[in-house]
């Protein structure tokens, strides 16, 4: 059996020793030019004369272009909202791309760009939420989902509280850059490299601004030192501008960010500020509850709209609203568009529910833990009319988070710990600890359902070996491994018998984003049904030449069982090659049962959940602010695990970056628009000493998993992240226990050590 098993990733070995090839990497011919964008100064306004001739005449530069060279689109937007890739005049936040210069070196090409003399004429600038707020800056109508009567329910219920809390963005910080590297061929085609994790998107791009045909484009990656979400949609820019640059000069064309400029240029997470309107019971059961969520967008649309749905589709976490009114304002800024993010939309969505039930819990002076029982949905229901739905309508038929938290709650000894803490704190009067136990409940597939799509390509050769290709991208986080055990597991073959390729898209067209957690799912489902295709034709082969009934013949324990009859696969391969057998095949999967109207709010825009937990323990120092995470202990839900190494792996990792974006990492940008944390000088993420020193990590194991994912697994991409919100939670309760629980206690994010300390000095001067 090739599943199940913890193996390691794919390229474990090059990734510890270096020799990993990524983008930037490939061999380059002696002629490649190297391109830099020439960036606006301004966040807002319009040029008004833009002289380009020292730039021109710069050392080692060979062509300059701007918007009126590209041949065909100037857009680069994933959504129908255009986004040009260079300013056709108009500016929207300083960063944004005026001119491509290609020189013979990527120094010359940054040194030659600098030379630029733009005249720009100023407007002002909206950078905040509330300036965009107040200045009515839409990209939409605003979107509201309900369910019931929330407002009455508020105004009657035995208690209720309204609030606000201050979200903030992230950086990617993937590891390797953006890099792409366009090689143009006689025929007037153009392969792109790219480190992408849509190539299909970024073929398309490519193609429009080409004014060619798709199937003149071709796109490959191997692999990519991080995404994040980071790649989806930012580095369409890089690949067409390669592409058009290639087209305009015949020669093959390289273009890679500096941090500083891959930081400046790209889009971040979205930036939040949730208000909300609770009522509930003297238990803490929520009876009515009112959710204004506002997302900075930045310049463009990107994928903002999807990014918001997403928000508010996880507004309820793993808690049942009986009655609920959630609205969206996607708000227009001159920032970076902000894209897509690990989570794309559900950790903010979620921060918003735990903060209510902090609150709560603080307001009635019980455990948060405790009031989160009170709300969890309840187990799956043989009996139809007990099945509770979300804010949007959808029956929730799986959820297994009551018994995923008890099974932690013990694991963990969360009730003993609480104790231990409680006596701590009454005994130290700097130093403050907090305990939080926090649910994740995410919905998997892509909302925009179309996408819900993948192919696959498997090839047995006659000596045995199989070799296979899918539209999904390899970006560390171990899919190509985990898809390699699924061929390895259908035709019973070792792992090493399987090779896996670059994404390509001349081998696997119209492929989806690997994304919203999708990678396995449906590009393992793809690969199991081309070689599930290739079985049944050596079955069929078989059952004639021996005279055997489809059941008699098994594959197993790397043979070929007829009737009981060993024989090896190699040979019955080369047997049926002999016999004009195909042994390559196709295969395509649709996820099923997907019906979503993102403007009414309502429908199935989900395939199933997948519920993780985490207790998070913490020490503040009341003087300072200063915290460290002292313990993790997770529970997660991962189906049937393929690889339960990997996927442990994912898990561990998608907590610290999920506990980064809450507590150190600061996006700041000042009242023109710069963004002043554009390096690892000034903006933090975690390092290896802020991991928790103990650090327990457990899979949730149980059979209940009905839905027909690739062997009963489920996806382990983003859910984790949202695990990391237990160690806000933890910080809010070490901070409450300064003022003796008598004021609650709310930290806006990242929660750094200067909003803890003034959030401490609040508790302490009664504020």
């Amino acid at each position: 059996m090739s599943i199940l098993k913890p193996l390691p990733h794919d390229a474990a070995a090059l990734h510890v020793s270096g020799s990993a090839q990524y983008t930037d990497d490939i061999p380059t011919p002696d002629n490649t030019l190297h391109l830099v964008f020439g960036l606006s100064e301004i966040a807002h306004g319009r040029i008004v004369k833009t002289d380009l001739t020292d730039v021109k005449s710069a050392s080692g530069v060979s062509c300059v272009l701007m918007a009126k060279d590209i041949p065909g689109k100037n857009d680069i937007s994933p959504s129908p909202f255009p986004e040009p890739l260079l300013s056709d005049g108009t500016l929207n936040y300083i960063g944004q791309p005026i001119f491509i210069c290609a020189a013979t070196s990527h120094l010359l090409a940054r040194r030659a760009a600098k030379l630029a003399k733009i005249e720009y004429k100023k407007k002002k600038a909206i950078i905040t939420i509330e300036e965009a707020i107040k200045a009515k800056s839409l990209l939409e109508k605003p979107v509201v989902y309900n369910k019931g009567d929330p407002e009455n329910t508020i105004l009657n219920s035995e208690f209720n509280l309204n609030g606000t809390i201050n979200i903030g963005g992230q950086e990617h910080f993937y590891l390797e850059g953006q890099a792409a590297l366009a090689i143009p061929h006689d025929d007037g085609d153009i392969t792109i490299h790219c480190s992408t994790q849509h190539p299909t998107e970024a073929q398309h791009k490519v193609a429009d601004a080409l004014k060619k045909p798709m199937n003149a484009v071709r796109v490959q990656v191997r692999r990519m030192g991080g995404g994040f979400g980071g790649k989806e949609s930012q580095s369409n820019a890089l690949a067409v501008a390669c592409a058009i640059m290639a087209n305009q000069t015949g020669k093959p064309c390289k273009m890679r960010y500096d941090r500083d400029d891959d930081m400046i240029v790209t889009g971040k997470r979205h930036d939040f500020r949730i208000d909300y309107n609770v009522g509930f019971n003297g238990k803490g059961k929520i009876t009515g509850i009112e959710f204004k969520q506002f997302v900075r967008c930045g310049w463009s649309a990107d994928l903002s709209l999807a990014i918001a749905d997403r928000a508010m589709l996880h507004s309820d976490n793993a808690y049942f609203l009986s009655d609920a009114k959630i609205t969206s304002y996607r708000l227009l800024t001159n920032t970076q568009s902000a894209t897509a993010f690990r989570g794309f939309g559900g950790p903010q969505g979620m921060i918003g529910i735990e903060q209510v039930i902090n609150h709560i819990s603080q307001y009635l002076g019980k455990d948060s833990l405790t009031v989160r029982e009170q709300n969890f949905y309840n187990n799956p229901s043989k009996r139809k009319n007990e099945v509770q739905t979300t804010p949007y309508h959808m029956q929730v038929k799986d959820s297994i988070i009551k018994p995923l938290v008890k099974q932690l709650k013990s694991s963990s000894n969360y009730t003993k710990r609480r104790l231990e803490i409680e006596n701590w704190n009454n005994k130290n009067k700097f130093l403050k600890k907090g305990l939080a136990l926090t649910p994740v409940k995410f919905g998997i597939s892509f909302t925009l359902t179309h996408l819900n799509q993948a192919g696959a390509l498997v090839h047995v050769y006659q000596d045995g070996s199989i070799r296979i290709n899918h539209g999904g991208t390899e970006m560390g986080q171990g899919l190509f491994q985990k898809v390699a055990q699924v061929a390895a597991q259908e035709f019973s073959q070792p792992i090493e018998n399987i090779k896996i390729t670059a994404t390509d898209t001349g081998k696997v067209p119209n492929t989806s984003a690997t994304a919203a957690s999708s990678g396995t799912d449906l590009n393992g489902m793809a690969v199991k049904v081309a070689c599930e295709k290739i079985k049944l034709r050596l079955k069929s082969f078989l059952g004639k030449t021996y005279k055997l009934k489809a059941t008699e013949i098994e594959f197993l324990n790397g043979s070929i069982y007829c009737k009981g009859k060993e024989y090896s696969f190699k040979s019955i391969i080369k047997q049926a090659y002999e016999n004009r057998i195909s042994l390559s095949a196709t295969g395509f999967y649709a996820t099923p049962e997907i019906k979503w109207d993102r403007l009414k709010g309502k429908g199935n825009p989900f395939y199933y959940f997948a519920y993780g937990a985490a207790v998070t323990e913490v020490i503040i120092d009341t003087l300072t602010g200063e915290n460290r995470i002292l313990r993790v202990d997770i529970c997660h839900d991962a189906g049937k695990s393929i690889n339960p190494a990997i996927d442990i792996g994912q898990i561990q990792g998608g907590y610290v970056q999920g506990a980064g974006w809450l507590t150190t990492e600061e996006l700041i940008w000042n009242e023109e628009g710069k963004l002043m944390t554009h390096a690892p000088s000034t903006y933090k993420i975690p390092a290896c000493s802020d991991r928790p020193r103990i650090f327990h990590t457990n899979l949730f194991h149980y059979e209940g998993n009905k839905k027909q994912t690739i062997y009963r697994s489920k996806a382990v991409g983003e859910p984790p992240l949202m695990l990391g919100i237990s160690a806000l939670m933890a910080l809010n309760d070490a901070i409450a226990s300064v003022g003796d629980w008598d004021r609650y206690a709310l930290l806006d994010t990242p929660a750094t050590p200067e909003k803890i300390l003034f959030e401490i000095q609040k508790q302490i001067r009664g504020i």
